[in-house]
């Protein structure tokens, strides 16, 4: 993978962390807009917010879907920023492709799954977005760079990971342990690659967001659900 290329848009100054900042679901459309505003004021540029929710159980909400892609777009139109959300399927890519969301991030149990991946990946096929691939739920590197190689064999380019911690069944103060080994020698194996931090995934809440160690590898920094600001209740 010595052909990739940096992640970013014009506007952005390509020395600065590229800072993913947005509610982790988009559950209205006032919350996806006051918060797009809140976080435009304050200088972000790319904005997110999940549209499909995997849950672990049916009867939960699960995301307002295709519905909210005219939400994100209302957000690029009002306060310019760059929009991005998660995909875990060929109708989700090709709706996201199709409402000009400007990149995509595949989840950490939808990069477990190889098919799904092969799926995302063959629908990714001919199209240039950027594409972020999180690691999967369990510390396995090897099935974190298969999936990476999946979507690079689609023919994208612009491919980058996020480091969102591993499920664990030890206590720990963190919501998903890092266990940074793993994305440290996943810079060693694939060095071009760029690694965003998820800290929120991680440390469950500010409070907690772990810094990482000295030896890590330089990381951009995707803030899944980091952002508290959400509309008052009325």
């Amino acid at each position: 993978m010595n052909d990739l290329q940096p992640i970013n848009f014009p506007g952005l100054d390509p020395r600065r962390p590229l800072v993913i900042a947005g509610p982790c679901s988009a559950e209205t459309e006032e919350q996806v807009i006051e918060t797009a505003r809140e976080l435009a004021a304050e200088g972000f540029k790319l904005f997110r917010a999940g549209l499909w929710k995997p849950r672990t159980k049916p009867g939960g909400f699960e995301g307002v879907g295709v519905d909210g892609i005219a939400w994100l777009q209302r957000v690029k139109r009002e306060t310019g920023m760059y929009t991005a959300t998660e995909v875990a399927t060929r109708k989700h890519v090709l709706a996201a492709l199709e409402g000009g969301i400007d990149m995509i991030w595949i989840g950490a149990r939808t990069t477990a799954n190889p098919f799904a991946m092969q799926e995302i990946a063959d629908a990714l096929r001919g199209h240039d977005i950027p594409v972020l691939v999180k690691n999967p739920v369990s510390p396995d590197l090897e099935l974190w760079i298969g999936g990476v190689e999946r979507i690079y064999n689609a023919g994208i380019r612009r491919l980058g990971v996020i480091h969102r911690g591993f499920t664990s069944i030890d206590k720990s103060l963190y919501r998903n342990h890092p266990m940074w080994s793993i994305p440290i020698e996943l810079h060693r194996r694939l060095p071009g690659l760029q690694i965003f931090c998820d800290p929120s995934h991680i440390g469950g809440g500010r409070a907690r967001a772990p810094p990482p160690p000295a030896s890590s590898p330089p990381m951009s920094t995707s803030c899944s659900a980091s952002t508290p600001r959400r509309p008052p209740t009325r």
